[in-house]
């Protein structure tokens, strides 16, 4: 059973990682998909491959998505190219960790401008679209340090944190028009930004886990299916912790 056949998607951040999981999630599932990065590089090309390979239609697009300017381009580029977008996934993100203490003002504002900026940007360009549809499907990606916090991460939280409460106000206004807004908030999932953490800090993460295992890019990827589909038709406003019981 496909449960995406025929909508088309749009997912931010998708060359790697869990987009990438997500953009080949709603491929296997019939959607039409619709995928951007800061540039259209081989990766770009790969995914693009791989997702045609399933029978759908897939196109990258090179777009900054925290540039208000880029995101308008980029929804009106997808409307020219796919007709519509049924599923918007705001997954774009970055990190730059450190103390309070020691952070510098331009890496909290690039954290800030990239990870909350570009989910405002996005979803304001797509909601005219989702409008006259009367109907739609918005994805952000938030974390469970954006419900929990984190020590040395108060620029990545704060931005996590900004994500739900968007998601939710978001899920108000729309929702009279059929379009539903839920965020999803990972935990420890095993991604290249992941991996670069010392060994260390990962057994401790993967110790507080009561599954005992990191999170895998499928798992969030199966999240976002289910707030695609139908499946989730009265769920808006929502916040889905995808940990392993991290947070609880």
């Amino acid at each position: 059973m496909k449960l995406l056949d025929g909508k088309v998607a749009l997912i931010t951040g998708a060359n790697r990682g869990i987009g990438k999981s997500i953009a080949l999630k709603y491929a296997a599932h019939g959607a039409h998909v619709a995928f951007s990065d800061l540039a259209y590089n081989d990766d770009s090309k790969q995914l693009e491959n791989e997702l045609k390979a399933l029978g759908i239609n897939a196109k990258a697009y090179a777009s900054d998505a925290s540039s208000f300017s880029d995101a308008e381009n980029l929804v009106n580029d997808v409307i020219n190219d796919f007709g519509k977008i049924d599923i918007l996934v705001n997954n774009a993100g970055i990190t730059r960790d450190n103390l309070l203490l020691r952070m510098v003002e331009e890496d909290w504002d690039l954290v800030i401008k990239v990870n909350l900026k570009s989910v405002f940007n996005l979803t304001k360009a797509v909601q005219r679209i989702m409008i006259k549809q009367r109907s739609g499907s918005i994805i952000n990606m938030s974390s469970v340090v954006g419900i929990e916090g984190n020590g040395g991460q108060s620029n990545y939280s704060a931005s996590k944190a900004g994500i739900i409460g968007f998601s939710k106000s978001i899920a108000q206004e729309l929702g009279s028009r059929s379009i539903r807004c839920n965020a999803i908030a990972p935990g420890f999932i095993e991604t290249e930004m992941t991996a670069r953490l010392p060994e260390e800090i990962r057994k401790d993460w993967v110790n507080d886990i009561p599954l005992k295992r990191p999170g895998t890019p499928d798992d969030v990827a199966n999240a976002a299916l289910f707030l695609a589909s139908d499946l989730s038709d009265y769920i808006t406003g929502q916040v889905i912790s995808v940990c392993g019981g991290m947070h609880t």
